[in-house]
């Protein structure tokens, strides 16, 4: 195929160039990548190239970003290399990625209900072979019938559910390399083979049964992979989603148009009314009202913003409305710079090496080559090709790298069965992996280790129901946090509200102002928060109430600390809020290490800088201002009120109001490495000793595949074990 392709003219790809200044840039939809030696064989070819000036391959999304030196380079020329290193490529669709990635899924499932079907039906005839080697009565005739139903049904399935594994295998080794799929698929086949030869020379023994059965087993493993990485794959996704509303453009003639916000350029006016995101970066240029920016740096309360201000995209105005000029086009954007960050993080996390792939680099060389050595070496001392044949299967059989290939994900199913009941939910297949690494834990502040939502201190109860009225009619989370105080009852009347100091209207009659010290009449204190809110009446009564609100710690979140720091871990804070709450939580939960007023680029940052240092980091954030640290970690986690994009982008989700969870999740991860470890002991003396046997002859094939079985099963008993400790 790379013959005839090469032989073709080059497809003209220049269309989907996008100019980038003086250089060019294209995205390509590289479906076969799926492994660490993907990326890294992919990337290297293509950085050889001296007019490619950089390229990075997602794994989870399939995306291959290639950057050119100059834009009049030939994309064509980047697709042939492609397909000679055995990858098809064509430009990126975002819904034909979707519906390749469907497609897949797809097919794994009908390849693991033809493998179920046939592992079930086959051993309906395989019993009775089986009853026959241990005295049962069992005619020649009924015995060849027997063989011949079972290959009828056994081989036809295996080869067909078997096709995942060939292709890749295929794929592998058309460039020269060896991973995990040529042992197993080599296996299949060998074994399909020497049950046709032994059924038609009416042997004594068949495996379609093992064959079929092995495919089955494998193939839940590679369809859990595919759904753990379709969630890992939408993080970016549900980012972009918040540019998915249109924009509200304002012509020249001052004319309203409703655009896409792909649409927006610099300098275009656009109106963003109360209740509404602000679209992409700007400034702006009329209006005056209060913004949340906590979707973007996690900082709990608004922001006063009028004229000459600056807007970031995503930003929910609460106020009034706002006339903004656009800075920079929605793909410029902070939401944009976040998600291709998390799109960042999600590729290096997946150069994440597992040990079971280390393993395989000289697992699969040297089974091959005992199982050639074994059929050789029988042949040249007098044994029969037929008699060498088979111990050479019963070598490939018996040394079949199913327990080594169960050896972490039985361990991670029982681990994430285990923190499932105790409210965590494990979403990436190496997490835990990652997670018993870490020696670093970052906090961040707002929905961590506090509620996220502020609450009103000790007042007055008389002047909290007096107060009430004007409260619940403002859309100001203090105010709101002051209702919810007030419990139900009546509304203020002739409310207005004047954007950037508070609400105004009548309380039983009487005049009455809500918000901001000087807004109220009240001389502010010296050591005023942004935290506090005032209330007073406009008549004779001209007395002021300040109401002071929090946000409350998490019952046990100096608890975790402290769990965290006797594990040896070290912890630190970094928020987006003012200098003086993170400095008060802190304090309180016994942390040291804090830093405030961190931007999402400035937690991203901190996540590399300690990763470069050496450090593995454990990240659990809940804001889209965390997305991109969660993402860039070495392994993230998230609480249940999370932001949607924050828990995609974490690798476990953590339910309920308490942070012991995060402990719990690392004494669990632990114990799973240590059970992996077992198992990857086990697996190595196992094949120390099965190997040799096959080779001698004391191991036939139907020996081979029940031992094969057996340390299966040990490995998986093994890892129901794990466990960890409070």
């Amino acid at each position: 195929m790379a013959l005839a392709y090469e032989a073709s003219p080059a497809r003209d790809l220049r269309a989907f160039l996008k100019p980038e200044g003086e250089a060019a840039r294209i995205d390509l939809l590289i479906p076969g990548a799926r492994c660490a030696g993907c990326l890294a064989k992919i990337e290297g070819a293509l950085k050889d190239r001296p007019d490619v000036a950089a390229a990075r391959l997602n794994l989870t999304s399939h995306r291959l970003t290639v950057t050119f030196r100059s834009g009049s380079a030939d994309p064509g020329a980047v697709v042939n290399l492609l397909d000679r290193l055995g990858y098809s490529a064509t430009p990126y669709d975002p819904g034909q990625a979707r519906e390749a990635y469907d497609r897949e899924g797809r097919q794994l499932v009908l390849a693991m209900a033809v493998a179920a079907f046939g592992a079930m039906n086959t051993m309906m005839f395989s019993v009775p072979l089986w009853a026959g080697l241990f005295g049962q009565e069992l005619g020649p005739a009924t015995r060849t019938v027997m063989m011949w139903l079972s290959g009828a049904v056994g081989a036809p399935c295996a080869l067909f559910a078997g096709m995942p594994f060939f292709r890749s295998a295929w794929r592998s080794l058309r460039v020269g390399r060896a991973n995990m799929d040529v042992p197993i698929s080599l296996g299949v086949l060998l074994t399909l083979g020497i049950s046709v030869s032994e059924t038609i020379l009416r042997g004594r023994d068949a495996y379609f049964d093992a064959a079929v059965s092995l495919l089955f087993l494998l193939l839940i493993g590679r369809w859990l992979d595919h759904q753990l990485r379709a969630r890992a794959r939408s993080a970016a996704d549900n980012l972009l989603a918040l540019q998915a509303v249109p924009a509200t453009v304002v012509q020249p003639d001052g004319a309203q148009r409703a655009v896409p916000v792909s649409e927006v350029r610099p300098g275009d006016l656009v109106l963003v009314r109360p209740g509404e995101r602000a679209p992409v970066d700007a400034t702006v240029e009329a209006g005056t009202s209060d913004l949340d920016n906590s979707l973007l740096t996690g900082e709990a309360a608004p922001v006063a913003v009028r004229p000459g201000a600056v807007v970031r995209a995503g930003a929910l105005n609460l106020l009034g409305a706002l006339q903004l000029r656009a800075l920079a086009a929605a793909e410029d954007s902070a939401v944009s710079a976040i998600a291709r960050l998390v799109e960042a993080g999600a590729v290096s996390k997946s150069k994440y090496v597992r040990l079971a792939d280390k393993a395989a680099a000289i697992y699969v060389p040297v089974v091959h080559t005992l199982a050639a050595a074994t059929f050789a070496g029988g042949w040249a001392l007098g044994l029969g090709p037929r008699e060498a044949l088979i111990r050479a299967v019963a070598v490939l059989i018996v040394t079949c790298p199913c327990a080594l290939g169960l050896a972490v994900p039985a361990v991670q199913i029982a681990a994430s069965a285990r923190l499932f009941r105790r409210g965590v939910l494990v979403k990436s297949g190496a997490a835990l992996e990652r997670l018993a690494e870490v020696d670093h834990v970052i906090f961040d502040k707002t929905g961590v280790l506090t509620e996220g939502r502020p609450r009103l201190l000790d007042a007055d109860p008389a002047r909290v129901i007096a107060a009430a009225p004007l409260a619940r009619a403002s859309r100001h989370p203090l105010a709101r946090a002051l209702a919810d105080a007030a419990g139900d009852g009546p509304m203020a009347d002739d409310v207005r509200e004047v954007v950037g100091e508070g609400v105004e209207g009548l309380v039983g009659g009487r005049p009455a102002r809500l918000g901001r010290a000087a807004f109220v009449g009240a001389d502010p204190t010296a050591d005023a928060k942004e935290t506090e809110l005032w209330f007073g009446f406009l008549d004779g009564d001209r007395s002021q109430t300040c109401f002071r609100f929090s946000d409350q710690l998490r019952a046990d979140a100096a608890e975790a600390v402290a769990a965290l720091k006797a594990r040896g871990l070290t912890v630190e804070i970094i928020s987006g809020d003012a200098a003086e709450p993170v400095a008060r939580t802190a304090a309180a939960v016994g942390i040291e290490a804090w830093r405030a007023g961190c931007w999402p680029q400035d937690k991203s940052a901190a996540v590399d800088a300690q990763t470069a240092a050496g450090q593995k980091v454990l990240m659990v954030g809940d804001g889209l201002n965390d997305a991109a640290a969660l993402a860039k970690a070495h392994c993230a986690m998230a609480p249940g009120t999370a932001l949607e994009a924050a828990q995609n982008a974490a690798d476990l989700v953590f339910s309920g109001e308490g942070l012991m969870a995060v402990v719990e999740a690392i004494d669990v991860a632990r114990s799973a490495r240590r059970r992996a470890l077992e198992n990857f002991g086990f697996a190595a003396l196992y094949n120390a000793v099965a190997a040799p046997a096959a080779m001698l002859g004391f191991v036939n094939p139907f020996v081979a595949a029940l031992a094969m079985s057996g340390s299966s099963l040990t490995v998986t008993l093994n890892a129901f074990r794990t466990g960890g400790r409070r």
